[in-house]
């Protein structure tokens, strides 16, 4: 069996088993378990997995006085409806990629990652500390919801492409799986962009529906299976630096909860952005290795023209987006510019810097 019938068979028995379990959730004693439903294949690496852990977090930092249950997708909803189940009132959380909700609101591709971005640090700084959150939580109000960063996963491979690429011209007409304001770029360049969940990508590749996809990086795309298809894998990305999942929670249940249960969901988000951070850190360059090793993938990195044409339209982007007639959607570009001009100045000034000597002049082997 591959991975991508593991991963179907996973769901199909994950949708089996909870089949009696999707009763409105158990309010007892002051008890309540909340339905966290997400865009991942059951126990899929990384960010499924990361779903269920916040689950036990807020379940066990609470004392049980919330319990969350993971529906993984499929399981209650198709991957890409995790919102709107939280919106209808189906479930009280999601764990996705804000992103995905573009159509409903385009200032939502800023909470996830934007082409030549924020990074994983620069991410948490903006909506933790420089006021950010404020701005999502406006987003969100107009649907009746509340949203919380729950994980990063740092600088995404560039993805999976059934040719090599020698310049722009390479990729024009070409059909690629390639969400949010990524996306947009490679539609710019000629491509034929769709977005797909997890569970549906490698199937898209093998029928011939995708020539390219990305999705997030080594540690998911060897449990994807890409590597059965095609060899030629780009690292890295250039439109997702910095891919930050997050939790949804119906508003009013939110405000509803008592000041000590919405501090420990809170706390375990954060907790979980750090968590899921270290665990890609770790986990990418293992499955990397397996790649190479075990399936004898190419690494390759993307031609300078692709680069440089990423981040001509990657600002196109978001300067029309801070042109927007849309007042949220021009506010929130307007504060992710000056907030994302400010916090270059230590990743370019001082981190990089530093990567640099290290590289040049610095090795244990």
């Amino acid at each position: 069996m591959d991975r991508r019938s593991a991963l179907k068979a996973s769901v199909a028995a994950g949708v089996a088993a909870g089949s009696a379990t999707l009763a409105a959730p158990a309010i007892s004693q002051g008890r309540k378990q909340w339905r966290m439903v997400t865009c991942w294949p059951k126990n899929f690496p990384g960010i499924g997995t990361s779903a269920e852990s916040l689950a036990r977090r807020i379940t066990e930092m609470s004392g049980g006085k919330l319990t969350v249950k993971v529906y993984a997708a499929g399981e209650m909803v198709p991957a890409l409806q995790a919102l709107d189940a939280v919106i209808e009132g189906t479930a009280e959380m999601s764990h996705g990629a804000a992103y995905y909700w573009m159509n409903k609101s385009p200032a939502l591709a800023f909470f996830t990652g934007v082409p030549y971005g924020m990074t994983a640090s620069e991410m948490s700084a903006w909506v933790n500390v420089m006021g950010a959150q404020a701005l999502w939580d406006e987003v969100y109000d107009q649907f009746g919801v509340q949203g919380f960063l729950a994980g990063n996963t740092s600088v995404q491979a560039g993805g999976w492409f059934r040719k090599e690429l020698k310049s722009v011209a390479d990729v024009k007409g070409l059909r690629m799986r390639a969400p949010g304001l990524g996306g947009q770029v490679w539609q710019k360049m000629g491509v034929s962009v769709m977005n797909l969940a997890a569970g549906d990508i490698f199937q898209a590749m093998q029928t011939g529906t995708l020539d390219a996809a990305e999705f997030v990086g080594p540690y998911n795309d060897l449990a994807l299976g890409l590597y059965q298809i095609t060899k030629n894998y780009y690292i890295p990305s250039f439109t997702e630096p910095a891919q930050a999942p997050e939790l949804v929670v119906s508003k009013e249940k939110f405000q509803a909860l008592s000041k000590d249960l919405q501090e420990i969901v809170r706390a375990a988000c954060q907790a979980e952005y750090d968590s899921m951070y270290a665990t890609y850190a770790a986990n990418d360059p293992r499955a990397l290795d397996t790649l190479v090793g075990k399936h004898g993938v190419k690494v390759q990195r993307f031609p300078d023209e692709i680069f440089e044409k990423g981040g001509q339209y990657a600002r196109e982007l978001i300067l029309e987006m801070r042109d927007s007639k849309d007042p949220l959607t021009k506010k929130t570009a307007e504060h992710f510019i000056t907030s994302f001009n400010l916090l270059r100045q230590k990743t370019e000034g001082t981190d990089q810097p530093f990567i640099e000597a290290r590289t040049k002049y610095f090795s244990l082997k």
